[in-house]
């Protein structure tokens, strides 16, 4: 039940008749795994704070430097040199004690990760590179876990649920396949700041939904961002029978 300071906290989501009381309480029942706490894991991780998520996973090796203020808000000056969990869970801390925050200063691979996504009711993917969002995808398949997946660079970024507890449902593979892909990163090809609020703003809008069936999330859909003109794209993603990871061969 919530206690009277919950029902002021989050009335404004409350009276909405899609969330209700009902809805706020299975966010504060729920576990999220954050996957990296820059550019994309600031705005998830204090949207979800701010919403009430009862447990959030934080997952990060680097440090907190000068070049992340430009677009990581979630950390500060004063923690420059501090692991980013930390930082982040000091942060979350201030912005809502009423939720449990776990930080993990490791890159999770292998059982340890799947021991994670076990455990979680959704993960969030903010990494940077191919090699973790493959084995976060291949994780989330294999123990049925909702995954909400995000990227920017430069002026583009995109958005998508993969929700493998729906038999049509794609995986992240039947988008892209091992060496298909090119790893960018904002330290070689630049960001413009808002992009990533705006990406990351829109995964912990998707994790809401998805936690409380709130609406139709993304699932099956790739959402795609011009940032340059402001043009929102939305394409169908189909799940591929050959994927490797989630095709008729692997079930």
């Amino acid at each position: 039940m919530l206690n009277d300071d919950q029902l002021l906290r989050y009335s404004r989501q409350i009276m909405l008749p899609e969330v209700d009381i009902a809805g706020q309480e299975t966010w504060l029942q729920s576990t999220v795994l954050i996957i990296g706490v820059g550019g994309l894991g600031s705005p998830v991780a204090m949207y979800l704070a701010a919403a009430g998520v009862g447990r959030l996973v934080l997952v990060d090796d680097d440090n907190v430097e000068l070049t992340n203020l430009q677009r990581q808000i979630i950390h500060r000056t004063s923690t420059i040199g501090q692991p980013k969990v930390l930082s982040a869970k000091e942060a979350l801390a201030e912005l809502n004690p009423d939720i449990r925050v776990d930080a993990i200063n490791d890159r999770l691979a292998g059982e340890a990760l799947e021991q994670q996504v076990i455990t979680a009711d959704l993960v969030v993917d903010c990494s940077d590179n191919f090699t973790t969002r493959f084995a976060i995808n291949d994780a989330c398949v294999k123990h049925k876990t909702p995954l909400v997946s995000g990227a920017a660079i430069r002026l583009e970024g995109q958005v998508a649920v993969f929700d493998s507890r729906r038999e049509d449902a794609p995986c992240y593979r039947c988008l892209y396949r091992e060496g298909d892909e090119e790893n960018l990163t904002c330290s070689d090809s630049g960001v413009l700041a808002p992009l990533v609020g705006i990406i990351g703003s829109v995964q912990a809008m998707e994790a809401l939904k998805v936690l409380a069936d709130v609406g139709e999330p993304l699932v099956g859909k790739l959402l795609l961002l011009d940032g340059r003109h402001m043009d929102w794209r939305t394409l169908k993603l189909r799940r591929d029978p050959e994927c490797p990871c989630c095709g008729d061969n692997n079930n």
